[in-house]
């Protein structure tokens, strides 16, 4: 263990052994889930001076996986702290000892609280912001916060929301699974080497045993291996000691074409209770995995058809967490734009225009998209490839599918009805289908404004066709160079396929799919904490329908 100079931060390095390993001899998630506590705990309690307990874990993203001879490096530091709590955050690293390669294992946040001697009040010391990366958590560190007080609301208006949805599976599917073959139960009695230095059982220990029962649940359904992808925040609800014995209940909750959530329980029983049975409810955590077969390709999972009334109940509960992960999943960690789009050469202009709207379409033709909400008017689809996010809106408009289309590839008025659009000027009009437009947008999250330098194509219904698009994609343009006013972001892919219902009305599809610049603007709202996708979508559509052919907007 090497502590640093830098205050509230602490590295551990571990060399993984076989006994770290899972019979793949890959790192097990449980050690590692370890490792992750115990750094975080040392971190928190180097920076308030007395002893610190978790408080609960936010969603960690298993991105690679480690194996024997390896070694393991955590470095974990306070980004904020409260008045008696602090955010720590963990980045975990695996390096090859042969080659020297490091590659991102993980990245998470938890929470500790200080833990105080008899009545003594704390108030948490600040923390020294050094750089600017540290004044960047620091301002996320609130959001985050923000986010995990308002988790159980948003949870319950999502499960809500979700139940006047119109049930995804049917009972006579073919291929669906039930759950009940995949109910876990252990049983583990605590012993003195799983407390920490408090004396009560050591949280990583106790995660560790959750990992194990959600895994053989999760095996007991993909007859496959297993292996964690993420988890949906550890809470810990109270303490448990010496003594105790603590039961795990694990069943599978609802799978999602290539992953599987698992949902744990645990009850703690001292030696009264134990007789008595009634125990005390210490933790719950969603486990998320991926599992492959003999070929080391990833498995598609069965759909879950649940039967009773806790089935649905846990069904509906997976996919509202689903949406809260999706969305703190964009906001848990500060990613830095790095601009993939191509130079601007008006010589091969037909061949980017031509390739903006294929990229388009092909993102529209891609499968995979689910439901995230629907409304009356809107409906919101999302759709994750590896870590790429994309987002269709979906909107139903009473006007003219030619009149949308028009007003709709026109940028310059899109301020006046998305309020994530501060301005938007044409730069170079290159002919009557292509546009290059400067845009500016909103600040979030104690962020500059973004930028986007965006080359708009737009294309007419081929003959017998009904579908209108106007494609949005990021290009470098050397006359119009970053400002130290706004960060410079990107479009990857973005745009509306607007298709002909009858001669007054369309469906008018908003697809984008997602930069680091980008995601700030649609976080809160997959999370289920904000409405900022649905108010831009009924602000386009009341934009739309209160135009005439002439062009003339009535009301905005």
């Amino acid at each position: 263990m090497e502590l640093l100079a830098a205050p509230g931060e602490v590295l551990m390095s571990q060399a993984i052994q076989p006994v770290h390993a899972n019979a793949r001899g890959e790192l097990s998630a449980g050690q590692l889930l370890k490792w992750i506590d115990t750094a975080a705990c040392l971190a928190a309690e180097k920076h308030a001076g007395i002893s610190c307990v978790t408080a609960s874990m936010d969603d960690i993203q298993f991105e690679e996986t480690a194996r024997v001879g390896q070694v393991i490096t955590i470095k974990a530091k306070v980004t904020r702290a409260f008045s008696t709590s602090m955010e720590i955050s963990i980045k975990v690293i695996v390096q090859d000892m042969l080659t020297g390669l490091e590659k991102l294992v993980s990245a998470a946040f938890s929470t500790f609280v200080a833990k105080p001697v008899g009545k003594e009040k704390i108030h948490l010391k600040p923390v020294i912001l050094l750089t600017e990366q540290d004044h960047v958590e620091y301002n996320l560190a609130s959001v985050r916060r923000t986010v995990r007080l308002q988790h159980e609301d948003t949870f319950n208006n999502l499960v809500k929301e979700n139940s006047r949805f119109e049930d995804p599976i049917s009972a006579e599917e073919e291929g669906s699974a039930a759950t009940r073959g995949t109910a876990v139960q252990s049983i583990e009695l605590v012993l003195p080497p799983h407390a920490n230095h408090h004396g009560n059982t050591f949280g990583g220990q106790i995660m560790a045993w959750m990992e194990t029962v959600a895994t053989i649940s999760a095996s007991r359904l993909c007859r496959g291996h297993p292996f964690l992808k993420s988890v949906d925040m550890f809470k810990f609800r109270g303490p448990s000691t010496v003594g105790d014995r603590l039961v795990f209940n694990a069943i599978v909750n609802n799978t999602f074409q290539t992953c599987v959530e698992v949902g744990v329980r645990v009850e703690a029983f001292d030696c009264r209770e134990w007789a008595e049975g009634r125990g005390r409810h210490i933790n719950s955590a969603f486990l998320i995995y991926n599992a492959v077969d003999e070929k080391e390709e990833l498995i598609t999972f069965p759909r879950i058809k649940p039967i009773s009334k806790d089935d649905f109940r846990r069904y509906r509960g997976a996919i509202a967490r689903k949406r809260i992960r999706l969305g703190r999943k964009y906001v848990i960690s500060h990613k830095e734009e790095r601009p993939l789009g191509v130079h601007w050469d008006i010589s091969k202009q037909a061949s980017l225009s031509n390739g903006n709207v294929e990229a388009l379409k092909k993102l529209a033709a891609k499968t995979g998209w689910e439901v995230t909400s629907t409304s009356e008017k809107i409906k919101i689809y999302t759709l994750e490839e590896q870590d790429v996010l994309s987002v269709w809106v979906e909107k139903h408009v009473k006007s003219p599918a030619h009149l949308a289309y028009d007003l709709l590839s026109d940028f310059t008025k899109r301020p006046s009805w998305d309020p994530h659009y501060m301005s938007c000027e044409v730069i170079d009009w290159v002919n009557e289908d292509d546009q290059i437009y400067y845009i500016t947008c909103c600040e979030v999250n104690g962020d500059k404004p973004k930028d986007f330098i965006v080359l708009v194509s737009r294309r007419k219904p081929l003959k017998g066709g009904n579908t209108y698009a106007v494609a949005a994609k990021s290009i470098i343009l050397p006359s119009v160079p970053p400002s130290p006013q706004y960060i410079r972001s990107e479009v990857i892919c973005a745009g509306f396929l607007i298709q002909v219902i009858d001669s007054t009305s369309c469906t008018v599809s908003y697809l984008n799919q997602m930069s680091a610049g980008i995601l700030p603007y649609f976080a809160g709202n997959l999370g289920g904490w904000s409405k900022s996708i649905e108010e831009a979508a009924a602000s386009c559509i009341r934009f739309l329908e209160n135009a005439t052919d002439d062009g003339f907007i009535s009301i905005l």
